[in-house]
């Protein structure tokens, strides 16, 4: 187990890299803001994103942290439970956020992944485009221009929105 109090945010950074690197799971103990007592997770990390830093009219500065996007397993075991005893678990997903400020300790397993990641439904392939017309092709591209390209999401993205975490 390392304390992530004793040594450099970079040292930390790297573990974490490495496990993503070899698909390794990693146990975190982290105190979530406002709580007193630590929660201990073993986690299967996907992503690590930087948050963007936001400086209020009275000068508070917030964000600048590194969130840590990983597939929760014992989330995943919840809703395998409630989904054994017949609830609805339709838009539960063990994808969760976690700040790196956040993370007390953690330990690097040799692991592996085993939790698949829930895959984005939310984006439609985009039609072929019309090659015997060149007006075809022009009105093609005007009717595509809302959407603009694959990228962008069908309908507004909000924090909450934990299922399409990648």
């Amino acid at each position: 187990m390392k304390l992530t109090q004793n040594q450099s945010r970079t040292k930390t950074l790297a573990d974490l890299y490495r496990a993503i690197d070899r698909q390794h799971a990693v146990t975190i103990t982290h105190l979530k803001p406002g709580e007193t007592e630590p929660i201990v997770r073993t986690i299967e990390i996907s992503d690590l994103r930087t948050t963007a830093v936001k400086i209020s009219k009275t000068g508070q500065i917030s964000g600048g942290d590194i969130e840590v996007h990983a597939m929760c397993r014992l989330r995943a075991a919840e809703i395998d439970q409630k989904k054994a005893a017949g609830e609805d678990t339709t838009g539960m997903t063990a994808a969760r956020k976690f700040l790196l400020s956040d993370i007390l300790s953690y330990t690097v397993h040799r692991i592996g992944y085993v939790l698949t990641r829930p895959t984005n439904t939310t984006y439609e392939p985009t039609p072929t485009a019309p090659n015997h017309n060149e007006t075809a092709l022009i009105w093609f591209e005007l009717e595509r221009d809302q959407d603009d390209a694959d990228y962008r999401p069908r309908r507004k993205l909000t924090t909450e929105d934990t299922d399409l975490a990648a």
